[in-house]
């Protein structure tokens, strides 16, 4: 009973590594060439005049490079489109950031909005709830503080919205790491992890996605699930926004535009609460999904199954065990092949790939331990902030959206 047992398991750890492999493989192939740049916009109709557009960008503190980032944004071709900025103090050095944006591009249409009004439990939420009054534009585009963007942003991002099936349009985002080592490693978590699963997810037909990088709506369809209160309790608030308008019936597009954003966390402590933030966050809106993040984590994989290979190989000279042996080493190798792939893939160029292959294996196993920490705890700390990970307030069908109905 006992070799049977050992057999059992060694053949489910074989299966385990073949689907990891073929994820990597999968993960790989999905992922653009970095620098890669489609030959036209399917949604882009040269012969309309575009909306107008308002920009909310909710901001808290002087983070690194934030006037750079932001300043990608006064440097659109966009014919007609109003930045706004939200903050929550007074005192916020994001102030003077603004200030210095407003002296800089004297004929951009830049306002600051500075309300300490709090709405509810999410407080870059609240922020949105103070700004969206002051949106003069039919067209809401929401993006974070720390990314940075093409010219040609705003055009891109806001031209599916031409079609009437479509209710919000979000961003998938690359990272570059800010600051040393650690920002580093959390820019491959990104690069490397994050935005991989999205495109296989995508690829496999899933639309259930929201990424605060970039969420464009119709200030009518935000209307319709209530506005920005909707959400104003609800941890995975990008998330949210966009469930609730595919509750209405509408679709989601992936733009094909790729931002840019800037991993900053200086120290170990520092990433792995972002991270396990990130993936309880996951946890939260997709359990199941969630669960079955175990066959990302590419590196632990291989080094299990090669570990296999080894204890095969000396167990026994049995046939079985040394075709299993061969079949584990063949799977091995091709399991180093997708995720060496992977990581070109995602590379910024060849000098990156070369600095940060040494990485690779950290990462993975690094990530594989945050996914067993995230599996457990109920709260996350943002920006000094305790939030529930399990807060069921603000999602579809909840109070908050029958209130808005008027039921």
């Amino acid at each position: 009973m006992t070799a049977h047992f050992v057999w059992t398991c060694q053949w489910l750890l074989m299966i385990m590594c073949c689907c990891a492999v073929i994820y990597g493989a999968f993960a790989a192939l999905a992922m653009p060439s970095f620098g890669a740049r489609r030959s036209g916009d399917p949604f882009i109709d040269a012969s309309r005049p575009l909306p107008a557009v308002s920009v909310l960008k909710p901001l808290c503190g002087a983070e690194p490079r934030l006037f750079e980032n932001l300043a990608t944004f006064c440097e659109q071709t966009h014919p007609c489109f109003q930045l706004l900025f939200g903050v929550s103090s007074p005192r916020d050095p994001a102030i003077a950031i603004v200030r210095r944006l407003q002296a800089a591009y004297p004929h951009i249409d830049i306002e600051l909005a500075i309300n300490s009004s709090v709405h509810g439990s999410n407080l870059k939420v609240s922020n949105l709830i103070n700004m969206a009054g002051l949106a003069r534009h039919d067209i809401i585009v929401i993006a974070d503080s720390d990314i940075a963007v093409e010219p040609e942003y705003l055009i891109t991002v806001s031209a599916p919205l031409a079609d009437p099936s479509v209710g919000v349009v979000t961003c998938l985002y690359r990272a570059q790491g800010v600051g040393g080592f650690w920002p580093r490693v959390g820019a491959l978590f990104i690069n490397e992890w994050f935005a991989p699963s999205v495109r296989v997810a995508h690829a496999g037909g899933s639309r259930r996605f929201g990424f605060g990088a970039t969420l464009v709506l119709r200030c009518a369809t935000l209307a319709r699930i209530g506005g920005f209160a909707a959400i104003k309790d609800s941890l995975a608030d990008d998330y949210w926004l966009a469930e609730h308008v595919r509750a209405l019936g509408l679709r989601t597009v992936l733009s094909e535009v790729t931002v840019a954003t800037d991993v900053i966390e200086p120290t170990f402590t520092m990433l792995w609460q972002r991270e396990t933030r990130w993936l309880r966050t996951i946890r939260s809106v997709n359990r199941p999904g969630f669960a079955s993040l175990f066959i990302t984590f590419t590196t632990p994989w291989v080094l299990a199954g090669a570990l296999l290979v080894l204890h095969l190989c000396a167990a026994t000279s049995a046939a079985l065990h040394l075709f299993a042996a061969k079949a584990m080493a063949l799977t091995t190798i091709a399991g180093l092949i997708s995720r060496v792939l992977l990581h070109a893939r995602s590379a910024r160029h060849s000098r990156s790939f070369w600095r940060d292959l040494p990485l690779v294996p950290l990462r993975d196993i690094l990530l594989a331990v945050q996914w067993v920490a995230a599996a457990v705890g109920s709260n996350v700390i943002w920006r000094g902030q305790r939030l529930p990970v399990d807060n069921r307030v603000g999602q579809p069908g909840s109070e908050i959206m029958k209130a808005s109905d008027g039921r």
